[in-house]
């Protein structure tokens, strides 16, 4: 049952409304207008007893703005990873969205501003891709997650309903033989002193370029013959197992190696550290000499994180089956490896033959 109370204030008349229903708590508001109060009191009514209403109004009670502020607070420093990439992408979102309560954030809604997104180019004036627009979706979409999860603000993430954009295949570019050779037959002359051991890392073990400007001796075992990389993108601890010339190259720095940092691949000097503190070395630079020897190479549309994909295509074409191929990149699925299905058909074809030869002689 709904209570209407006419006050009068300095400010004017207002309606202050009041329902109740049994077994529900009491819920009240404020009108200016009796039109408004009685309106309100009918819908409130009408929500309680269908269930509606509570669902909805912790919603109406916080903004998208209130929701993505907490979640960088609170959330984001859990992911440090993430921090650099998703907070521009979360505050993207609240410049287009923060003043809309939780309630009135619709799918609609979303998709309206994911279509705005992928439509407006980059500041370089080149196109937008789908990946990146997934990226921003993937960011909003966990806030949200939290919010209903965790907080209990909304009942329902509204990114359950929106559909990601297609993203095309992925890319598989990698060195032929001939260029490999030339490759690193430059690397060899390069007066870079680690460029030559970095890509030869890459390309032998498939390491990230990340993982392997970061690496510490401490995680490099010569005599097992092994690295463990204990922060990967994944998250999860991966052995990478060395051999050849890239174990030769790294015994060679190890006898040289700079004994006030930790690091493999350091800086010629340090940064200056705080007052009391020790100078901390960063890793060594070594774009300008990548990009150069692939501009003397001739070697054309080609990044340092193609190096891995040459990993893993030379992998595939010399037999190794797609999860042992996800186990040495560190995939936890073999989605991301699919793209090398095509270079294992001869080894594919080979088990399938051996396999009838067995059976029906």
């Amino acid at each position: 049952m709904a209570n209407i109370e006419k006050r009068q204030t300095s400010e004017g008349i207002s309606y202050r409304v009041k329902v109740r229903l049994k077994g529900f708590p009491s819920q009240t508001a404020t009108f200016e207008r009796l039109t408004d109060a009685k309106k309100w009191a009918q819908n409130t009514e009408s929500a309680i007893r269908e269930g509606r209403y509570f669902k909805t109004s912790e919603a109406r009670k916080h903004t998208l703005e209130e929701l993505i502020d907490r979640y960088i607070n609170n959330v984001l420093p859990q992911k440090p990873k993430s921090i650099a990439s998703q907070k521009p992408q979360l505050e993207w979102w609240k410049e287009q969205l923060g003043a809309y309560t939780l309630a009135d954030i619709t799918p609609a809604l979303i998709v309206e501003q994911r279509d705005k997104l992928f439509n407006t180019p980059k500041t370089n004036n080149e196109p937008r891709c789908a990946a990146t627009v997934n990226r921003f979706l993937a960011a909003i979409s966990h806030a949200f997650s939290v919010a209903c999860n965790e907080w209990g603000w909304i009942e329902n993430s509204p990114i359950s309903k929106v559909s990601k954009l297609k993203e095309p295949r992925g890319r598989v570019r990698f060195l032929s033989d001939e260029e490999r050779k030339t490759l690193l037959n430059a690397c060899g002359k390069s007066k870079h002193p680690y460029l030559n051991t970095i890509v030869i890392m890459a390309l032998s073990t498939g390491m990230r370029q990340g993982e392997i400007l970061n690496l510490t001796w401490d995680c490099v075992d010569l005599q097992k013959k092994k690295i463990t990389l204990h922060d990967t993108k994944n998250g999860e601890r991966r052995v990478v197992h060395i051999a050849g010339h890239v174990e030769t190259l790294l015994r060679a720095i190890n006898r040289t190696r700079n004994i006030n940092t930790n690091l493999l691949f350091p800086a010629d000097k340090p940064q200056k550290g705080k007052p009391g503190q020790k100078p901390v070395y960063k890793p060594m630079h070594f774009r300008k000499s990548w990009e150069k020897i692939l501009l003397d190479c001739k070697i054309e549309d080609f990044h340092f994180h193609d190096l891995r994909h040459s990993a893993a295509s030379y992998l595939a074409m010399n037999g190794a089956s797609l999860a042992e191929i996800a186990e040495v990149l560190g995939h936890k699925t073999l989605q991301m490896v699919k793209r090398y299905a095509h270079l294992s058909e001869a080894h594919t074809a080979g088990v399938v033959e051996r396999m009838n030869q067995k059976i029906f002689g």
